[in-house]
């Protein structure tokens, strides 16, 4: 034992002699020095994480906050920065090579840029789909909780909804219109390779910090190497990943304050008070007291001139602030980024509130030569507690009410004995628990082959996602629920995908061959459960102990009572080739198919999807190779097919309900008919032409991409009618068509391009007409529905107003029933009456005809402003702040809704006696331009900072919906709002303005 340790240790000592003598002659032979400098782009913006690789090596580092870098290089070595958006520079490095000031080019304008297109990455230049990046300074500059509110109008083609802003509520999406009727309408999310959508996660839970690259995909030879998932578009966000060279800490966080963009302010006292006395002359009745009030408990404190501004009571300062901490670093061969974020934000309206806390950790090791290996771990926790406010009630109280009790509880009825409307604060007594995690692991293995194969690699990609959720609730006596009422839910999702990727790239002359194939696996198993309870003596233990409660039963979740789990799975093959000649002629030709477990027995569960595209880079022509007015120019064109499954789980089957029945004086459980399933249900498959334009001219002083699209979606998954006597309602049928077709530009400029001043500008345009070809196969339209063949999908179908029936005015022949101060509506059919049958119409469509952006950027030395300002035209919406029922004169209203009287004549408002008994909506036109957001920062020189050992610090003011210029009459022209009648309350909540101040520091 002793002579083996006494030869190891001498092995060893040879061994480290050997090390040493070779990396002293390596010194010797090459002289190292210390390189440093700053990138930038064209107009002289910095480049934050550019790449600075020396090249035929793995060793590389990343450039800070503000684009400055340092690495040590041997003399004759060659330096290769490199930024996703950017064309690569190569930088040869000699003795006098120590600092450098990098310039790197707009590879939007000149076609070069690596985008990531699905299961890999191409150039720009050699992409034949429609592939939109979201701009960087989008994803970096911008204090967002969630990644859509940065691309809202942004991008071409991808329209953002913010229909309520509750603190952690995620926009809503689309790309290129509705391509469906029942399906979601939302794009497939992809993150580092795994799908988001159908996991049970949603974008709230990504960290934007987090994001590197956020790309969308949206035609049909872009989307097509998803398949199934691809017809309503696929976002691809890529994580930020790990770098060579010494670790790296970066901070960033921001703090401010957050209030409502537009109030929509009731009546004032006066206004309220005279509208209730004008509510009593036109239906000629006595006044009960004598105080203009109408209940008892209002007359003291109109008599004491005390009133409550009940929207402020309910209302507070908002504030948010994130802090995020990230560290990257590694060798060549392991390289890492960890990143911890926690955000925290108080809602405008009391009781709203959102905190996320999240650990992202990036893996990527290189085993050997031709092994690697990298694991992705993220962790998030949102947390959405709290009992809420009413909003929608406090518009609707009397200032003349009373908040308190005498004990300083909140008052039940303020305007007692009125029992119409409960005090708006009685939510904040509520105990409300709503939480979720999402807990993702994703991994990988990459071989690389050689000899004869060359240019071939195998890479495996597994993921698994875990989402546990909690919602409690307890409503007590404090809450105007005298016997106090408990509920306990919680689901969780598990969902894994496995991809098996084999890739080719092989260059033969100025033939380029790129061939990927795909063979995956994605399963999703959810249950949730929950129980509920009533009747408890008093409200101490809250929803802690629901079973002592005086009746307990199990929870509805999902339509069931206590419990519910289904089961998702879909297995998917694919093959795509790309092939490049010369770098001017291309195709690509992509054919996917899918086996989804929602289609029936009798039909095959797979469906096939192929597209082809092409693309020609005329720009490399030699006719245009040293034109000066065109930079570059490329034509691109596909066709293909895409699906939908547009289904939910198990709506194939036939099942039966319980339900409860007297037998022999004993209650007892029987069956029901519940769905009817169809065996024979298949695809929703949309076939899409795009042609496109990607040009830059004027030395790429102006550049952009036109793009022209059109589709359309056969085999539309709807619910067909049935006779009652089957037992049945209705049965999900492949039956509908729907057609979209559109136009986009983006054009990007530098106007002025001077030393210390710049100043460019990018426009964003986007049309889009969708239609309803066909519906149920007998040419008719659905009125039940407001579907109508030949007309948009999402219509406004109702009467016309014409204005107000005035005193003197006959409408006999119109409208029999009217009365002065009633709404005027057309006669369409003539008949002399106004009849949903005859008079209702199609008076436009919900969703815009077209949206825009226009974004401007100046730059004065140090200095950056940023001021971005987005449109959407062309849509109508029913506005239920002017639908409110008066009722009886006790509600109060908007003060911007006026109403009829006989002596002002109105012709906009109807009288407070009118009763809208045909269900008329008050459709208006919602089109609408807003200052969306302003950004000003300043990047700290370098000089200053060298001394304290910090590599780059920019401070930044930023603010969000600054002002919107609109005339609709309500808190806001894209958001929703629900009336009493609806009682979805919650999502009442106003457009906000942000106020943000922030700070990037980047540490040596």
């Amino acid at each position: 034992m002793k002579y083996r340790f006494t030869l190891l240790k001498s092995f060893s000592v040879l061994l480290l002699m050997m090390m040493l003598t070779g990396i002293a002659q390596l010194a010797s032979a090459q002289t190292k020095i210390n390189v440093k400098g700053v990138v930038k782009d064209a107009t002289g913006n910095v480049l934050p994480g550019a790449t600075v690789n020396i090249q035929g090596t793995t060793q590389s580092t990343t450039t800070d906050v503000n684009g400055a870098f340092k690495i040590e290089v041997a003399e004759g070595s060659i330096l290769k920065i490199s930024f996703v958006s950017m064309v690569a520079k190569f930088i040869p490095v000699t003795k006098n090579t120590t600092t450098l000031n990098i310039v790197l080019e707009d590879s939007n304008k000149q076609l070069n840029e690596v985008v990531v297109v699905g299961y890999g990455t191409q150039k720009r230049s050699d992409v034949t789909g429609s592939v939109t990046t979201v701009p960087k300074s989008r994803l970096s500059q911008l204090p967002v909780t969630n990644v859509l509110q940065a691309v809202e109008g942004a991008v071409a083609g991808v329209t953002v909804t913010t229909s309520s802003s509750i603190p952690g509520r995620q926009p809503s999406v689309t790309v290129r219109g509705q391509n469906s009727i029942s399906a979601a309408s939302g794009p497939f999310v992809v993150v580092d390779g795994i799908p988001l959508t159908k996991s049970g996660g949603s974008l709230n839970d990504i960290n934007p910090n987090d994001i590197a690259s956020m790309e969308i995909l949206k035609d049909a030879s872009a989307v097509a190497i998803y398949g199934a998932n691809g017809s309503q578009g696929v976002i691809l966000i890529t994580t930020k990943r790990g770098t060579t060279g010494k670790p790296v800490i970066r901070y960033n966080g921001y703090a401010g304050y957050e209030n409502l963009g537009h109030i929509l302010e009731p009546r004032d006292p006066a206004s309220f008070t005279q509208k209730f006395l004008d509510y009593e002359s036109q239906n000629h009745l006595t006044q009960q007291f004598p105080e203009p009030v109408y209940n008892n408990s209002e007359r003291a404190n109109y008599a004491a001139g005390r009133t409550i501004d009940w929207v402020k009571e309910v209302t507070q300062q908002g504030f948010m602030q994130d802090h995020n901490l990230s560290v990257t670093g590694g060798t060549p061969d392991v390289k890492y980024f960890l990143s911890g974020d926690y955000l925290k934000q108080k809602g405008v309206i009391k009781g709203y509130q959102y905190n996320r806390a999240s650990v992202r950790s990036n893996l990527d090791v290189n085993v050997t030569s031709y092994l690697s290996v990298g694991a992705n771990l993220y962790f998030a926790n949102n947390n959405y507690d709290g009992g809420r406010a009413n909003l929608l009630n406090a518009t609707a109280m009397s200032p003349y009410g009373n908040i308190y009790n005498a004990d300083g509880t909140y008052a039940i009825y303020p305007m007692a004995p009125e029992q119409l409307y409960v005090n708006p604060l009685l939510g904040l007594t509520t105990d409300q628990i709503n939480r979720s995690v999402n807990i993702s692991g994703n991994g990988y293995a990459e071989v690389k082959f050689g000899g004869v194969l060359k240019g071939l690699k195998y890479r495996l990609n597994a993921g698994y996602t875990y989402l546990p959720t909690r919602v409690d609730g307890y409503s007590g006596r404090l809450a105007n629920t005298p016997l106090g009422s408990a509920t306990a839910v919680s689901s969780e999702t598990n969902s894994y995908t496995l991809d098996n990727l084999l890739l080719y790239t092989r260059d033969f002359g100025k033939h380029r061959i790129d061939f990927t194939g795909l063979y995956s696996a994605q399963q999703r198993k959810y249950f949730i459960s929950g129980i509920a309870g009533t009747g408890y003596i008093n409200d101490e233990l809250s929803f802690n102990q629901i079973g002592i409660g005086a009746t307990v039963s199990g929870a509805s979740v999902n339509g069931f009572s206590g419990s519910y789990s289904d089961r998702y799975a879909l297995n998917s093959q694919m093959a795509r080739l790309n092939y490049s000649y010369d770098s001017r002629y291309l195709v690509t030709l992509t054919v996917r198919r899918d086996g989804s477990s929602v289609f029936g027995a009798n039909t095959s569960k797979y469906g096939w999807f192929p597209v082809v595209a092409l693309g020609w880079n005329v720009s490399n022509e030699d006719f245009l190779k040293n034109s000066k007015l065109i930079n570059s120019l490329k034509l691109r064109a596909s066709y293909g097919k895409t699906g939908n499954e547009a289904v939910s789980v198990y709506r194939t089957i036939t099942s039966d309900g319980t339900v409860r029945f007297p037998f022999n004086g004993v209650s007892t459980v029987g069956i029901q008919a519940n769905n009817l399933g169809n065996g024979n249900l298949h695809w929703e498959s949309t076939n899409q032409a795009n042609i496109a334009a990607d040009f830059s001219v004027l030395n790429s002083r102006i550049s952009g991409t036109v793009e022209y699209y059109d589709s359309r979606t056969t085999g539309l998954l709807l619910n067909r009618a049935l006779p009652t006597i089957t037992g049945y309602n209705q049965v999900v049928d492949n039956i509908g068509k729907v057609a979209n077709k559109g136009i986009e530009v983006t054009l990007n400029t530098r106007n002025i391009d001077g030393k210390d001043f710049r100043w460019e500008s990018t426009i964003v345009f986007a049309a889009n007409k969708n239609r309803v070809v066909a519906l149920y196969g007998d040419g008719k339209d659905d009125i039940g529905n407001k579907w109508f063949i030949g007309k948009p999908i999402n219509v406004i179908y109702d009467y016309k107003m014409t204005g107000v029936w005035q005193t003197g005015e006959d409408p006999s022949k119109q409208d029999p029933v009217a009365k002065p101060g009633d709404l005027k509506f057309a006669d369409i059919n003539g008949d002399g009456k106004i009849t949903a049958d005859g008079d209702r119409v199609i008076l436009g469509q919900q969703d815009p005809k077209w949206t825009g952006g226009l974004t401007n950027t100046f730059h004065y030395k140090n200095f950056n402003l940023s001021i971005f300002v987005q449109t959407a035209q062309g849509m109508l919406k029913n506005n239920a702040d002017l639908n409110y029922a008066d009722e009886s004169g006790r509600r109060n209203t908007p003060a911007a809704v006026g109403y009829w009287t006989p002596t002002n004549n109105s012709n906009d408002f109807q009288s407070l006696t009118y009763t809208n008994t045909r269900g008329y909506g008050y459709p208006r036109n919602a089109s609408y331009t807003r200052i969306k957001d302003v950004t000003f920062s300043y990047v700290v020189p370098q000089r200053l900072l060298d001394k304290a050992g910090i590599s780059g610090l920019t401070f930044y003011l930023s603010g969000r919906n600054l002002k919107t210029f609109t005339n609709w009459i309500g808190w806001d022209p894209e958001a929703n709002y629900s009336t009493r009648g609806s009682g979805d309350w919650v999502n009442n909540y106003p457009q906000t303005r942000t106020i943000i101040l922030g700070a990037n520091i980047s540490l040596k």
